[in-house]
């Protein structure tokens, strides 16, 4: 009998070094990189769901026991989920802001080299955000981000579950060379439409444009509930005229009926990036399919 107890035990123990690690992110571009640093050893959770708005959003009961039993959460930081600082001030296991991490490059608003006087910024919802000099908080566009962030994670996992760490690692450097090859290849193809002029409804794409050089050249950002007045229209139109041929994207899961008002009768074509990656299955389709929105549009003007 003692001995059942004895292997009863080991095999509790076992099972215990055996179990997963449980990471909530708070919104998916996290939990994709989290999910690559994880591999096969667990499935990161996301807390917004797709179309949910990383600047305003209310926890349900259920998010709120999901917040406190996770091992590990990651968030961007005060500057993108508002709403979160007050929820984790009570949450006693690790609360990791990435934007504090040391290693990443940061950007402000107000950096873009020129043509500052065409960013027009009307929305209520980012204002708070986008104020010059305020921190631009949509770090995770940049790849070597991604790769700074993981790198976090893979420390993080390894020291909750020591018995993985050598997987854990191996699926970081694993991330890093596909990051590698995916950085080579948006560099070959995008490369060839520097200059090429583009409008955004959300400044959200400075990280991404500064790595593979590309620039918008205006930024209509109009809340879909708030009507822009008749001069600011006008202004935007005649930004759109002097433009020539030109692209405007817009952000998923609603095109602004303002674009179509906008680029009626011009040489405009518009098209989606979806910063959040809501369909992307990786984070290498995420900023592959940012490249690939870019690239199509542009290729064709």
């Amino acid at each position: 009998m003692p001995r059942l107890f004895a292997l009863l035990f080991i095999s509790l123990l076992s099972l215990a070094a055996q179990a997963e690690v449980r990471v909530l992110t708070s919104i998916k571009p996290l939990q994709l990189i989290a999910a690559a640093v994880q591999g096969d050893l667990g499935q990161p959770e996301v807390l917004l769901p797709p179309g949910a708005s990383p600047h305003h959003f209310a926890l349900r009961p259920s998010d709120m026991r999901r917040v406190q039993e996770v091992d590990l959460l990651y968030w961007i930081g005060p500057d993108m989920e508002n709403f979160l600082p007050r929820v984790l001030a009570s949450r006693e296991k690790p609360s990791i802001a990435v934007q504090d991490l040391a290693g990443l490059t940061l950007r402000r608003f107000g950096q873009e080299k020129g043509g500052e006087g065409a960013h027009e910024h009307h929305d209520e919802e980012h204002d708070h955000d986008h104020r010059p000099g305020s921190l631009d908080a949509h770090l995770w566009l940049l790849p070597a981000n991604a790769r700074v962030i993981a790198t976090r994670m893979a420390a993080d996992l390894s020291a909750a579950d020591p018995t993985n760490a050598a997987r854990y690692q191996a699926n970081l450097q694993a991330f890093a060379g596909r990051l590698e090859a995916l950085d080579a290849r948006l560099k070959l193809r995008l490369a060839p439409l520097a200059g090429q002029p583009f409008f955004v409804f959300h400044q959200a794409f400075d990280y991404f444009e500064s790595a593979y050089g590309l620039q918008h050249v205006g930024v209509f950002s109009a809340a879909s509930e708030v009507q822009p007045g008749a001069r600011h229209v006008a202004q935007m139109r005649a930004a759109l005229k002097a433009a020539g041929p030109s692209c405007v994207f817009s952000e998923p899961p609603l095109r602004p009926r303002l674009a179509q008002t906008l680029s009626e009768g011009l040489p405009v074509r518009l098209a989606e990036l979806d910063a959040l990656g809501a369909k992307a299955q990786s984070y290498e389709q995420l900023i592959d399919d940012l490249g690939a929105g870019l690239a199509g549009c542009l290729e064709g003007l």
